[in-house]
């Protein structure tokens, strides 16, 4: 099974440019998963430490506010959700729903903490590369907002 995960783990975006024995090192952690169209991944406030590189299929980040479940960003094939995974207790911000059918390869928070501490490097790869797509999260979430606030505020006058 290890073999199956190392193939598909390798021609995931996310581990592009670590070390074969890190993407190794990685493959040995996965576990492939499935969610069916509408399945709530995770709640929004849920103590869950699961992070996921998304292989197939559509994932909604989704902010239950008064009234409404507002969509903060929509993941594709490629992309990386629950990175607060590794940050262990800390409650999920957001809601993750599956659009459509969706595969994945989830790896245990703690589990990958420990694997980090174990092999600092690999650590290291991992947290920047992860570091690369929070960054882009925010940028992501930046650019939403002033979309949203830009129409008030013309709706406005100002």
């Amino acid at each position: 099974m290890t073999a199956t995960l190392q193939k598909v783990l390798s021609q995931h975006p996310f581990v592009a440019d670590f070390k074969p024995a890190h993407v190794d090192r990685l493959a040995g952690l996965a576990k492939q998963v499935h969610f069916d169209a509408g399945q709530v991944i995770f709640h929004e406030g849920d103590d869950y430490s699961v992070l996921y590189l998304l292989g197939e299929g559509m994932v909604a980040l989704e902010l239950q506010t008064p009234g409404r479940l507002l969509r903060v960003q929509t993941l594709h094939a490629g992309d990386v959700f629950d990175w607060s995974a590794l940050l262990p207790h800390t409650g999920k911000h957001f809601q993750a729903r599956a659009l459509d059918g969706v595969t994945a390869l989830a790896f245990e928070g703690e589990e990958l903490l420990a694997a980090f501490k174990d092999d600092p490097a690999f650590g290291m790869a991992f947290m920047l590369k992860l570091l690369s797509v929070v960054s882009e999260r925010l940028r992501a979430s930046r650019v939403q907002l002033v979309d949203m606030y830009a129409t008030e505020a013309k709706l406005a006058g100002t």
